[in-house]
């Protein structure tokens, strides 16, 4: 046990030894506090005048405030004095917008009105996914509440996204959060929707509106239309999303093909542009806006038959799938004025959906595919012939089956010994030896002008896109080629030149070059000018009427024809150039119709590549060719005959 006395001590002397400690803490923080104090006078000291008087301090103190002002005065006359206009225009474009106002694409619509092309209003759905991670509000004045519905804002948004526009939550919600690209740099401008209707851009704006959501913004973008669908499609043509367009901060579309593409300057009109000031996310109401006004594209009127065209396309794809062929070609014309009342080609595609279409399909046969035409050329032959005067429709010939030309045998389709025909029955009996006999007595160089003369080897004068000319042998040609130009082998066309010619022929011999554009208007209603017209006489009156007799016979010696009219006409079946073996493959079976007899109003064409299942002309072509003709005659108010077919002398 511890003496109390022992542990009074103890206590004593801690008491002792607290008190000496705590005075030696007191005196150290008067020490330091006198440092302190010292380093504070002398601070003090360095920033005083020199001789501490306050006058003097005053005037270092004007001093100080004379160069700041002159600092001040200077920029200001920088800014407004020498240079006011560049630095007026950088704040300017701090704050403006220039928007494009994408002219209205002229629309196209058939000879009697029928809409085929046109383009209805529409908007891209753009966003700054900066101003929508802040729902518009800066750093100061975001709030709890406020901040939290930021939050929310692009799940939200994405939400409505897919809603009115379709597609993925995901992929929308990932472009309105991603506020910086790879490089960081920060994101302003992202698509989320194109070529939006109207309708549905209104009633997502209503919603965004309602809950008071930020940072989207509108482009206007029209939709091209094609309300037809695939009727005439291949000469209608399509649209294109064209980059460098786009990347001129243009309407980002041109025509890709068909009309779209050869008529694209004059119905794409010119872009406008709207200036209006804006702040980082909306237009200032009060601000300044100038509107430099689009103008509008030209829109046509073709001379096609939009109902007639119809009717055809389904016959025509009939004919194709009935005979296996490759691909087929109609053409309907209006023999006294060079109108193309049908152009059509099978298999084709659908302009509203270019992305499911075959490229092989895109481009339009009757203009851009040549080939031999076969024994319709006869027809054009004999019309040189019988102008020259070397041929009358009773000049007798002993034709032979077979023939010697260019070192080799030129014969009939079929076999026959010395056949004595006359002209008429050489046409009627579609013989290439008779016909290759006749021409023999022309000059090559008469010939090939003739066929010239008939639009041969050259463009028709569509101005069309990846049109062909085909080949024309001239003066040069070889006897062997002249034989073989007399049936129509050794030259090649497209449809158009083929039915063109051949409409030229029964119309008193008179060539109109093939019209497909009827009129055209500006967007405030005046005419435009359309493609003039070339008209010249290639045969004589006399000649054609003639040839349409001749040509009579070769239908009514076949005993084909329409009930009620009189027609004349001629098939074709040519062997068909195959580009991939360089050698002839398979045929071209045709047809060229035209009624009434008596007055020539209405011509058919219609070509069949490689059919399969049969492939004479009389087989595979003159059946649809027929079938068309009994839908346009009555359509167009032509009359039936009244007379009878004339006799026909084929034979002696």
């Amino acid at each position: 046990m511890v003496p109390p006395r022992y542990r009074q001590g103890v206590r004593q002397q801690a008491e002792a030894t607290s008190r000496t400690k705590e005075a030696a803490r007191r005196r150290a923080r008067a020490a330091e506090e006198k440092a302190r104090a010292e380093r504070r006078a002398a601070a003090a000291r360095r920033w005083e005048a020199p001789l501490g008087s306050p006058g003097r301090r005053l005037t270092i103190g004007l001093l100080v405030c004379a160069v700041i002002a002159s600092l001040l005065g200077a920029r200001a006359l920088q800014l407004q004095g020498l240079d006011p206009g560049s630095n007026a225009a950088f704040a300017l474009d701090e704050t403006m917008r220039s928007p494009i106002i994408p002219a209205t694409r002229g629309s196209v619509t058939d000879r009697n009105g029928e809409l085929l092309i046109s383009s209805e209003p529409a908007v891209n759905i753009v966003a700054d996914p900066i101003i929508v991670a802040s729902n518009g509000l800066d750093a100061a004045t975001m709030g709890g509440m406020e901040s939290l519905k930021a939050q929310a804002g692009p799940g939200i948004i994405a939400g409505l996204l897919a809603y009115y526009l379709g597609g993925d939550y995901n992929d929308y919600y990932t472009k309105l959060t991603t506020t910086a690209d790879a490089d960081g740099d920060a994101i302003h401008y992202t698509i989320l929707g194109k070529n939006i209707r109207d309708y549905v851009d209104v009633q997502l704006n209503q919603e965004l509106s309602q809950l008071a959501y930020v940072g989207l913004d509108e482009e206007q973008a029209p939709v091209r239309l094609y309300p037809q669908g695939t009727l005439a499609a291949n000469v209608l043509g399509f649209m294109v999303y064209d980059a460098d367009l786009d990347a001129q901060q243009k309407y980002p579309w041109s025509g890709g093909g068909g009309l779209e593409l050869a008529l694209d300057a004059n119905l794409s009109g010119v872009d406008g542009r709207e200036y209006y000031e804006a702040s980082s996310y909306a237009r200032i109401p009060t601000g300044s806006t100038v509107v430099e006004a689009a103008q509008d594209g030209i829109s046509y009127e073709l001379t096609l038959d939009a109902g007639l065209q119809y009717e055809v396309e389904l016959l025509l794809k009939g004919a194709v799938q009935d005979h296996a062929a490759s691909s087929g070609t109609a053409i309907v014309m209006d023999v006294t004025t060079g109108e193309i009342l049908v152009m059509a080609t099978y298999p084709t595609f659908d302009p509203n959906d270019i992305a499911a279409a075959d490229p092989e399909n895109l481009g339009n046969r009757a203009l851009t595919q040549v080939y031999e035409p076969g024994s319709v050329q006869k027809v054009l032959t004999m019309a040189a012939l019988l102008d020259t005067g070397l041929v009358t429709p009773d000049k007798q010939m002993v034709v032979p089956g077979c023939i010697q030309s260019g070192g080799k045998s030129l014969c009939d389709d079929w076999s026959h010994g010395d056949a004595q025909w006359t002209a008429t029955g050489i046409l009627a009996m579609s013989s290439n030896v008779g016909m290759a006999l006749m021409t023999r007595e022309m000059e090559a160089g008469t010939l090939s002008q003739y066929l010239a003369s008939f639009g041969f080897g050259q463009l028709t004068g569509l101005d069309w896109p990846g049109e062909q000319t085909g080949d024309l042998p001239g003066a040069d040609m070889t006897n062997q080629t002249r034989d073989q130009i007399a049936f129509g082998q050794g030259l090649s066309v497209t449809a158009v030149q083929e039915a063109a010619a051949i409409a030229a022929v029964v119309n008193g011999g008179v060539y109109h070059s093939p019209q497909l554009i009827k009129q055209a208007w500006t967007s405030d209603g005046q005419p435009y000018p359309v493609p003039t017209q070339v008209t010249r006489q290639v045969i004589s009156p006399e000649s054609s009427a003639t040839l349409v007799s001749m040509m009579e016979a070769a239908i009514v010696t076949n005993n084909k024809g329409i009930a009620g009219y009189r027609e004349i006409g001629k098939t074709g079946t040519a062997d068909r150039y195959n580009a991939d073996c360089a050698c002839y493959r398979g045929v071209v079976g045709s047809f060229v119709g035209v009624a009434p007899a008596e007055n020539p109003q209405i011509l058919v064409y219609v070509a069949l590549d490689d059919p399969t299942n049969q492939q004479y002309g009389s087989q595979v072509a003159q059946p649809t060719a027929e079938d068309i003709m009994k839908l346009a005659l009555p359509r167009y108010g032509v009359a039936p005959s009244t007379t009878a077919a004339p006799e026909f002398t084929t034979t002696w």
